[in-house]
């Protein structure tokens, strides 16, 4: 049972573990303790088998309102601040093994969009709103550009960066910072169907999957193809691929589907 202190509710079905920033009265502001919660969560992910795809969602109108700047200016005194600790947020999410897939119901600031960059896809409602807002407080958008500008459009990044202007869902899909968006009625189902598409890859295949996407770009074509081809052959030979191809074959759900769906096709068990 879920404490009711907790500021990231944990729940899982069906493959899928959603993490939930529940600190809705600081608008999911990026907190020690917040940001705590998350890496443990998505640790406890990661360590079960039985969790194909992750879920960060929200509770409250707002998705994340970046640093906890009441705790940040609490903290001066000591010469340390807290966004220190987004890096460690991010690069959980982004090297989590398991697919990430980003809710985005309402507005997201500054850390919260490097947040949602840092997930593999993100899902937004059109009407969601979005602001790089770290100029107008005399900072900059640092540590979230890890996870942001290679998802950005360059000529975005720099108006988006400078301006702090306030933009919308469809303007954040157009610049890559998510996947798509939708309109608010419609988002809980387009979440559902890329998670029910995400559980039907195998496990081993997604996380290999998730490599070749961080891969730097290559400077030796030729060793780039070699280690490539070696990779691709590893896979095939692999228990997975073995299954994979059977399961093609025989035209039946492979086992990792029917662990998760809960079917009955040949070869099941």
């Amino acid at each position: 049972m879920t404490s009711p202190d907790r500021l990231v509710r944990v729940a899982t079905a069906r493959g899928v573990t959603t993490l939930t920033l529940d600190s809705p009265h600081n608008r999911n502001a990026l907190s020690t303790p917040l940001m705590t919660e998350l890496l443990a969560g998505i640790a406890g992910a990661v360590a079960d088998d039985a969790v194909r795809v992750v879920v960060l969602d929200h509770t409250g109108p707002v998705f994340c309102s970046g640093a906890d700047l009441k705790e940040t200016a609490a903290a001066y005194a000591s010469g340390s601040v807290p966004a220190g600790m987004l890096g460690d947020v991010l690069v959980a999410v982004r090297q989590c093994p398991k697919p990430v897939l980003a809710r985005v119901a309402g507005p997201a600031r500054a850390g919260g969009l490097g947040l949602i960059a840092a997930a593999d896809l993100a899902v937004c409602a059109q009407e969601a709103t979005f602001a790089f807002t770290e100029v107008r407080i005399g900072v900059i958008p640092a540590v979230i550009s890890a996870t942001v500008l290679p998802r950005l459009h360059p000529r975005a990044a720099a108006e988006l960066y400078l301006t702090g202007d306030t933009f919308d869902g469809r303007r954040a899909a157009e610049v890559g910072l998510v996947t798509a968006a939708v309109p608010a009625a419609e988002l809980d189902a387009a979440v559902a169907r890329y998670c029910a598409s995400l559980v039907r890859g195998a496990p081993g295949a997604l996380a290999g999957t998730k490599e070749l996407l961080r891969r730097p770009a290559a400077t030796d074509l030729r060793a780039e193809i070699a280690d490539l081809s070696a990779r691709s052959t590893g896979y095939f030979l692999s228990d997975e691929g073995r299954e994979g191809v059977a399961a093609f074959r025989e035209k039946r759900p492979a086992r990792w589907v029917v662990a998760v769906e809960g079917g009955h096709g040949e070869g099941a068990g």
